[in-house]
């Protein structure tokens, strides 16, 4: 399944710059200049919603059977890992959002590697798509926009208060992965290994959120979280 936008066909705008990109422009939104971060966090939009993920590490668990899953098992596990795929991208979307504001080299530099594991979850997802025979959500573009507004808007708030909805992030997504678990087809053994590996990963990244300074957020704001959760998750569902 392809992605198309704007760069023309999937991959596009991927394959117009040199492989070792990545790392240049990491070094430049660490070095802490408000233009070249800008622009740099203009790059990694556009590459995280419309260029293919690539992930550094193999997908978790056992190769894609080639029996097919029954029907409605397919469209069952399709559903879920497209809400899974959205909700890694908008992770990206928070983490970048975050280190464009974050006021310490540290903090940045925490959140900068918890989006790059993010990024593997997402090449994850988005593989087991395809092979599912499904798409990604058709509001991958709005799911990243908000995203990238709610981290950038809470790294404003100081790095504390970044690194503890971080941490509050990662307890939410972690109950959200094991409702995913107790939905999946018993006989899709291949996605429940993605997110088993993903779950214990985004409880890494909570805890290291924790252990690094984070504060305890208000309680309304966690409420908050999860109502705007619940509208992505149920809308990419089906879109």
């Amino acid at each position: 399944m392809q992605r198309h936008g704007p760069w023309g066909r999937a991959g596009a705008y991927a394959e117009v710059c040199p492989p070792e990109l990545p790392l240049i422009i990491e070094k430049i939104m660490e070095s802490g200049r408000p233009l070249d971060s800008a622009i740099v966090a203009v790059d990694r939009a556009l590459r995280a919603v419309f260029a293919p993920a690539i992930a550094a590490r193999g997908i978790p668990g056992p190769s894609s059977s080639a029996d097919p899953l029954p029907e409605p098992d397919r469209r069952e596990s399709a559903a879920l890992m497209r809400v899974n795929h959205a909700g890694e991208l908008a992770a990206q979307a928070l983490y970048h959002g975050q280190a464009l504001v974050a006021r310490s080299a540290s903090t940045r530099a925490m959140l900068l590697s918890a989006a790059r594991s993010e990024t593997d979850h997402l090449a994850w997802c988005e593989a087991r798509l395809k092979e599912l025979a499904a798409r990604p959500s058709l509001l991958n573009p709005l799911w990243y926009a908000s995203s990238f507004a709610i981290g950038a808007l809470t790294g404003l708030l100081g790095d504390r208060a970044s690194l503890g909805f971080v941490a509050e992030t990662e307890r939410q997504v972690e109950g959200h992965l094991d409702e995913h678990l107790g939905r999946l087809p018993e006989s899709d053994t291949r996605s429940r290994a993605i997110l088993e590996t993903m779950r214990s990963e985004e409880i890494a990244h909570g805890a290291a959120a924790s252990a690094a300074g984070g504060a305890q957020l208000p309680p309304p704001l966690p409420a908050l979280m999860r109502a705007t959760a619940r509208i992505m998750t149920r809308t990419a569902y089906w879109l």
